[in-house]
């Protein structure tokens, strides 16, 4: 898959879309496009690491409750046991993958 073969996602301000990339036994992408004001909430993955790539847009990122800027292009690591989340404070879409592997 490229970037030209990306699911067609435009969230309203507050929303969040995904689509699901890669599902395999070792892996899942999943794609996430958050609106102005969209977020997901802080939570962990015991087992698992959790990369997300930023595609498009800027995110505030949050680790163990440290929070981070990030802007596109931007890859951000998160490991296992690592409470994290993010938020769209901008006017404009942020537009990102979330790999886990391996899969709980």
């Amino acid at each position: 898959m490229t970037l030209n073969e990306l699911p067609d996602v435009d969230p309203a301000a507050g929303e969040v879309e995904t689509a699901e990339l890669v599902v395999d036994d070792d892996v899942l992408v999943k794609l996430f496009a958050l609106g102005p004001g969209g977020a997901f909430e802080p939570h962990v993955h015991d087992d698992s690491t959790n990369v997300f790539h930023l595609l498009e847009g800027e995110l505030v990122v949050t680790q163990d409750g440290t929070e981070e800027v990030v802007s596109a292009p931007a890859v951000v690591h998160n490991a296992p046991g690592v409470e994290h989340g993010a938020r769209n404070d901008s006017e404009e879409r942020a537009l990102l993958t979330a790999s886990l592997c391996p899969l709980p």
